[in-house]
This record gives structure tokens, C-alpha cells and sequence, in this order.
């Protein structure tokens, strides 16, 4: 069984910056691509991060790119997502998540939630103006 728990959500001011953790625990095998999604009260769930195990490149979102950074301690079984530069259209409410999807297939279109089918509960980020 496949188990995503995130922390690290808070409130910021604009300009400031949190790090997001997520602790992953799965029987070997089970997943090879994994990230970061937000989604926005009223507002469709967004792709913010990913990465497969067969990609040297972490995809980002055109909005978080130079302001976002995904990393892994495998050791640890746990991924980050670190914020920076946090505007108030950052709000959300941030998931990780896991999936398993041939490279190909997931290359198509790697923020797609659909190639993502275990998820976390959620931590919010609220960024104040």
C-alpha cells in the first residue's frame, strides 16, 4: 500500500518562502514517477512538479520555474518541495503524489495528474500580500 503524507503548509508574506516535505512509503517497484500538484479554491488542480525515474529533468510548471525546486532524499523516503519568492497566487492547497507510468507515456505530458493514482492529504499555503 502506497502512503503519501505531507507537512510543512503554513502562511507567508509575500516574498517569503516554506519548504514542503512529503514522506512516501510503498512495497519496492511500486511507483517511478512522482510530484507536487496544487489546486486553488474555485480553480482546477495544477501540476507544479515532477519527475520520473527514468528522467534526468524535473518538470515545473511555467508559473513556479525559477522560483520552485523539487528534490528527493531517497534515504529518507521523502521529497521536497522548496518555495521561494512565494506570491499570493501561490495559495493552495499542495498534494503530493505517485504513480506508475511508462517514460514515454508520462513524457507526453508529465504535469498531468492522471499518471499520478496514490495521493497525500494535502497541506495549505497561504500567501498574504
Amino acid at each position: 500500500q502506497v502512503q503519501l503524507v505531507e507537512s510543512g503548509g503554513g502562511s507567508v508574506q509575500a516574498g517569503g518562502s516554506l519548504r514542503l516535505s512529503c514522506i512516501v512509503t510503498e512495497p519496492p517497484y511500486t511507483t517511478n514517477c512522482m510530484g507536487w500538484f496544487r489546486q486553488a479554491p474555485g480553480k482546477a488542480r495544477e501540476g507544479v512538479a515532477v519527475i520520473h525515474v527514468d528522467s534526468t529533468n524535473t518538470y515545473y510548471a511555467d508559473s513556479v520555474k525559477g522560483r520552485f525546486t523539487m528534490s528527493q532524499d531517497r534515504a529518507k523516503n521523502t521529497m521536497y518541495l522548496q518555495m521561494s519568492s512565494l506570491r499570493p497566487e501561490d495559495t493552495a492547497m499542495y498534494y503530493c503524489a505517485a504513480g506508475y507510468q511508462s517514460f514515454g507515456n508520462w513524457l507526453q505530458n508529465p504535469l498531468w495528474g492522471d499518471h499520478y493514482r496514490f495521493w497525500g492529504q494535502g497541506t495549505q499555503v497561504t500567501v498574504s500580500s
